[in-house]
């Protein structure tokens, strides 16, 4: 089975990566977890999570991949036998010392090797082997060489990120934010150095140019290698993201859900493809490469002499109902009467709409939705369902 497995920072965005797609998500507690500024999981949440998911024959795995010191060990052993007791799908685990502590002590809990162990080669994976885990979460950094020899001499479960935000640094081994903030992210509290920009300074400390300095990589995006990447063996594709929004997380799930189903249907064409890449493109407000999967990325993969991170406003409406040929809309961003949009949803296939009419929560007829929030209503021939989005039309089907 391939699966797409999303990021879920609380309840809501893990409910619409469900819905939207996900086979499994993976989330974090209010401890021991790699993305410390994330809502993250209490117990019971996790306990709600798992139950959610599993009435869906969904997983979840709960990340436990610090950096550990002395005092973290302090409560893990409680925490991981009640992660077994609300039977979630497996820990995602960096530190050899947690491996050790559930095998030590049997509990019953599918290990997953995090990508902080940057594991590149299959004498390492090997090594993990050898400790029991059942999936090895990949380094970034793996080339498509490295992918297909690690799942010749493992035959381990392999899962890959496709998606989401690169480390200027081997992922899992940088100290900058440490040195530069006092924050450790090899224990969750990462301030993103790398997205600074520096000036250049000669000996005096003087500004040589105007023109900053950045060493930070575009977005990893994998669409046009997915075949690939399922022909060397990798059995989970992950999407980065657990601090991401809603839009973010729908847009991103459906796409790949998608592109995956139409690559085992064999339905797949570059229409689609270039389709993808575009509406990924317009998600996000970095831009985006493959990176290291077919070569060391360059110059092009890079951004080196400043850059432009602008958020749009493509997300103008979450459905909430649809009744009477009109669907209720909770609105996000600006639109108005004349406004091309776009439906999109887990059971709706994508079409094409021209607003022509807006009423109120009052069933008053207005010209404008411009009140983040508001609850509207709008005709539409076509039926929608709950948790269906509406982005503006920037690009054709």
């Amino acid at each position: 089975m391939i699966e797409i497995l999303s990021p879920a920072g609380d309840l809501e965005r893990l409910k619409i990566s469900l819905l939207y797609g996900a086979d499994a998500v993976y989330i974090g507690g209010k401890n021991y977890s790699l993305r410390a500024n994330a809502v993250n999981f209490t117990n019971e949440e996790i306990k709600e999570a798992a139950i959610y998911a599993h009435k869906l024959k969904k997983k979840v795995y709960v990340t436990v991949n610090i950096v550990f010191h002395n005092e973290e060990f302090k409560d893990i052993l409680e925490y991981l036998k009640y992660l077994e007791s609300i039977e979630v799908d497996g820990i995602i685990v960096s530190d050899i010392s947690i491996m050790n502590l559930v095998k030590e002590k049997n509990i019953n809990l599918e290990l997953h090797v995090s990508t902080q162990a940057s594991i590149t080669n299959y004498e390492t994976a090997l090594f993990y082997k050898n400790l029991g885990v059942k999936r090895l979460v990949l380094a970034r950094e793996c080339s498509k060489d490295d992918i297909k020899k690690i799942k010749e001499y493992t035959n381990l479960d392999l899962e890959a990120f496709i998606h989401g935000a690169m480390c200027t640094s081997i992922s899992g081994r940088c100290v900058l934010s440490n040195y530069c903030t006092n924050r450790d992210s090899n224990r969750g509290g990462c301030a993103q150095v790398c997205r600074w920009e520096f000036d250049y300074l000669d000996l005096k400390g003087e500004k040589i140019t105007n023109i900053p300095f950045s060493m930070t990589p575009k977005d990893l995006n994998m669409v046009t290698y997915i075949k690939d990447m399922i022909e060397v063996g990798i059995n989970s594709f992950k999407i980065e993201g657990r601090m991401r929004s809603i839009y973010y997380i729908a847009t991103v799930i459906l796409i790949y859900r998608r592109l995956v189903d139409k690559i085992v249907n064999n339905t797949l064409t570059d229409a689609y493809i270039k389709y993808c890449i575009n509406i990924l493109n317009r998600c996000a407000n970095r831009e985006s490469a493959p990176q290291f999967f077919t070569s060391l990325p360059g110059v092009n993969e890079q951004y080196y002499l400043g850059r432009t991170e602008i958020s749009n406003q493509d997300f103008l409406g979450l459905v909430l109902d649809y009744k009477d040929g009109f669907a209720i809309i909770e609105e996000r961003n600006y639109f108005e009467v004349g406004t091309e949009v776009q439906f999109f949803g887990p059971n709706t296939d994508t079409f094409n709409y021209k607003i022509e009419e807006i009423f109120d929560d009052s069933n008053n007829l207005i010209n404008i939705a411009n009140h983040p929030k508001m609850i509207l209503k709008i005709r539409v021939d076509k039926e929608l369902k709950p948790y269906d989005m509406m982005r503006l039309k920037i690009f054709d089907i």
